[in-house]
């Protein structure tokens, strides 16, 4: 099948772990979207350093979608082995600067990221070329308040980070966490639905085609978690204990509602949305996500299936 991709452009397709490499090459400087989760940072190295990748030539230029750690993990790496400017987004560039662990969803969601700075200011609205290819940057809030996609119309393809996925996007917070994030997220789905896009390379997954299907899906989601706070309480709650498991390997089951009194986005979800008890909040998460073959029991402790 011919590749809705043109040529100078290579995705590198990750794990839930770490969000997927897009690597744009050009003469004029080649330039690398995302760079994944901090554990995951030396197979990123590699698949730079791959015939595929860059081999032995330069990067000139790393670009963020958004500040989340699956995304930024590898700045602090991809910088110090190629010497290369870092482009964010320019709403969260503060985050940034005062490496804000509670925004950034590091500390407060049991993640980390190694800790970089700042080169370029990326504004919804601008244009930017990178592997000879026009990119027209979009504001995409809702899983991420500062969020940018990133749309060239010569080609009709869309990075879009975590705004949209073939199955849905990347959690949000709940109404009483962040009142703005599901009306964010419902504009930001508008705003690609007005966008003439052929294929999607996402955050996470394969590129995609079929991309009013997944508007569908998502919009389909979105509805549905208005309607139910509780909904978007529980489905934030396991998306990020299962990404946790996805670093961590495994957790006691024992452990967990001592775990999820601990850190700090379950103890809120839970406060002001759920309101479980720890213990009922832990045998929650487990049995949702073990019957949906998420994760499983294994000698006591809870991994991923």
């Amino acid at each position: 099948m011919h590749s809705p991709l043109p040529p100078q452009m290579h995705v590198f397709v990750r794990d839930w772990l770490s969000a997927n490499n897009i690597l744009l090459k050009s003469r004029d400087g080649h330039v690398l979207i995302d760079s994944g989760y901090v554990s995951h940072a030396p197979l990123t190295l590699a698949l730079l350093a791959s015939p595929r990748g860059l081999a032995d030539e330069p990067l000139a230029k790393l670009v963020n979608t958004h500040g989340h750690s699956d995304h930024i993990g590898g700045n602090a790496t991809v910088r110090a082995k190629y010497g290369c400017p870092i482009a964010f987004p320019a709403a969260e560039a503060p985050l940034i600067e005062r490496w804000d662990e509670r925004a950034l969803w590091l500390s407060w969601a049991d993640q980390t990221a190694d800790r970089f700075t700042v080169d370029e200011l990326l504004q919804p609205g601008s244009t930017h070329v990178w592997g000879d290819l026009e990119w027209q940057l979009f504001a995409a809030p809702g899983h991420d308040m500062g969020a940018l996609v990133f749309y060239n119309p010569e080609h009709r393809i869309l990075v879009s980070g975590d705004a949209l996925w073939e199955n849905g996007y990347g959690l949000i917070m709940p109404p009483s966490l962040d009142p703005d994030a599901l009306p964010a997220t419902r504009d930001t789905l508008d705003v690609i639905a007005g966008l003439d896009v052929r294929v999607v390379i996402p955050g996470h997954g394969e590129p995609f085609r079929d991309v009013a299907a997944a508007l569908d899906r998502a919009y389909r989601r979105t509805a549905a978690f208005e309607a139910d706070e509780r909904r978007i309480g529980r489905h934030a709650a396991k998306v990020i204990l299962t990404f946790n498991l996805l670093h961590r390997r495994r957790m006691p089951v024992a452990d967990l509602p001592a775990y999820v009194e601990r850190i700090g986005i379950y103890r809120d979800i839970n406060a002001l949305v759920l309101r479980m008890t720890p213990r009922d909040l832990a045998a929650m998460l487990v049995d949702e996500l073990t019957r949906a073959g998420v994760v499983r029991v294994e000698d006591g402790d809870l991994v991923v299936a």
